[in-house]
Order: C-alpha cells, then structure tokens, then sequence
C-alpha cells in the first residue's frame, strides 16, 4: 500500500517530535508542534502514513499571499523513494488551494540534497541569512517559488530525480538533507 499524507492532528504531535528529534540537530518541542496544530490558524501540517506509522511530515504558514515552509521531514530508513517531494508538492497544492502565489524557505548552505529537491520544484536563492542555525553557526539560504509557474517536478519530470534528491531529506537543512524553520535544520 502506497503511503499517505493527511492533515497532521494533535494525537500525532508525539509520533512527529519522535521523527523531529531522530532527523534534526535541534528539534523542535512537542509543546511547539501542538500549538502549530491546535492554536496557530496560519499554520498547516499534513503527515505522510505508512501502515498506521508517520514516516514524513510537512507543515507551512500562510501569510497574506505567502507560504513560509517551516519544516520537511522523512524518516532516514525510508528516503530515497520521493516523499520529500511528495510532500512538498502537497504544501504547493494547498498553499495554491489558498491563491497564495509565491512560497520561500530557508535551507542550511550545505544541504546540496535539499536544495536540488527545492530547485525541482522552482525555487531560487533569493538571499543569505549569516549564522542562521544556532548549532553551528551556519547560513541559511532564503529560497523562492512563484507558485502561478509550473516546476519541472510538477509538469511530471520529476519521477526519477526526485527521487535521487530526495535521499536524505529531512528538515531545514541539516547535513543528512532535513530542513527545519528558525529552530535549526530544515530540508
């Protein structure tokens, strides 16, 4: 059966901190994940499930006509099969459910997988933010898409180099390919 992506609830907050700490150097909280869930109305999550277990997850904030993606995530034993595109695409499609048109992320400068899986899917450097992420003191790239042009990943090219982007994937940009918001490694 081929994983699915759902809205992340609360009684996932658990199983995504678990993920969160497995993949990033500095993960966020469980506190932090169910108030994105429960109190932030800007906030939008979605879970990737397999067999009943949350292998990937993905969340943005909408603001006015754009979306911050704060964090990816796949878990390391299934990477390689696309998901991290898989998820992103789906944060694409509800962000242009909501007529946003342009979405931006940060990603550590290292993160050479991420940041192909965000080319694919049309984002550019748009900036640097120096010694962004707090654990070692590593810039981050600002990226941004304009959600009203097709990417290559979703004109349907995608299928076999996402899938080679996407090893490793996981959030903000930590060295093994993750990428997290502000708290440290996204994507």
């Amino acid at each position: 059966m081929k994983p699915t992506i759902r809205p992340m609830t609360e009684a996932d907050v658990s199983a995504v901190a678990a993920l969160d700490r497995l993949v990033f150097t500095l993960p966020w909280s469980e506190a932090s994940f169910r108030h994105e869930v429960v109190h932030n109305p800007l906030a939008r999550y979605v879970v990737l499930e397999d067999d009943g277990a949350i292998i990937g997850y993905a969340g943005m904030w909408l603001v006015f006509d754009e979306a911050h993606v704060t964090n990816i995530a796949v878990h390391p034993a299934h990477r390689g099969r696309g998901y991290g595109a898989r998820l992103l695409k789906h944060l694409t499609d509800i962000a242009r459910d909501h007529s946003i048109s342009k979405m931006t992320l940060e990603v550590r400068a290292s993160n050479a997988v991420a940041r192909r899986l965000y080319a694919k899917f049309g984002f550019r450097a748009a900036g640097l933010r120096p010694g962004y992420y707090e654990d070692t003191g590593e810039d981050a790239i600002i990226m941004w898409a304009d959600l009203a042009e097709p990417s290559a990943a979703e004109e349907g090219s995608e299928t076999r180099s996402m899938r080679s982007a996407d090893r490793g994937l996981s959030r903000g940009g930590d060295a093994d390919g993750a990428a997290h918001f502000g708290a440290g490694d996204e994507l």
